[in-house]
């Protein structure tokens, strides 16, 4: 069983996506921190994560292993993954390991959990169930602002808000796979849900496909 949780950083999707997988005894794939190291690997390299043909250079060769770097976490790495991202050869270089994911998990396990901004539309269209989880920019930002003091990174809320707004309008209006709702896929605002009651909500949604 394949189970897609799509929708715009900070929003909470991967809080719920993990907790979904956790419960439901399945894989968990991040697919957000594979962009994020394609980035990371970019920005290593002195590169520009907005050079299409040096972005789709790193996805190709990237190294699995750096989707494990605190570093992808930075907001640096946020904002120049929104970036690689957009670039078509860098999607389609990530493609199959998404999809080899969801349609093998690892260990052998029942299903899969995959939290991205496309899986419900582009990467698992066939996914028995679909989340779009979604809360107020300003909200959002918020809990990007507290979460980056919380590891030690100068931030200012203004910068976190106004580079959220960038990266929802990239993220919506790149041309190949832009981040959307599928029409079969459950609505999720968080704006005013804890982490409990998030998880709640959509464990009662995807459960209801399941028994």
């Amino acid at each position: 069983m394949i189970i897609a949780i799509d929708g715009p950083a900070a929003s909470g999707k991967g809080t719920v996506a993990r907790r979904i997988a956790a419960h439901l005894n399945y894989a968990y794939l991040d697919t957000g921190s594979l962009y994020r190291a394609v980035a990371l690997s970019v920005l290593r390299g002195g590169g520009d994560p907005g050079d299409a043909d040096i972005a789709a250079e790193h996805a190709r060769t990237l190294d699995p292993a750096l989707t494990e770097d605190p570093e992808i976490r930075s907001a640096a790495s946020g904002a120049a993954a929104s970036k690689v991202a957009a670039v078509p050869a860098v999607r389609a270089a990530l493609l199959a390991f998404q999809r080899d994911f969801a349609a093998n998990p690892p260990g052998g396990l029942a299903g899969a959990v995959l939290d991205g901004r496309d899986i419900g539309t582009v990467v698992c269209p066939e996914a028995a169930r679909k989340i779009f989880v979604i809360a107020d920019v300003e909200i959002r930002a918020t809990r990007r602002f507290k979460e980056l003091l919380g590891r030690g990174e100068a931030a200012i809320y203004a910068r976190v808000l106004a580079d959220l707004r960038e990266r929802d309008e990239r993220d919506g209006s790149r041309a190949d796979a832009p981040m959307r709702q599928a029409e079969d896929a459950m609505l999720l605002d968080t704006s005013h849900l804890d982490p409990d009651q998030a998880f709640e909500s959509a464990r009662a949604f995807v459960e209801a496909g399941t028994i």
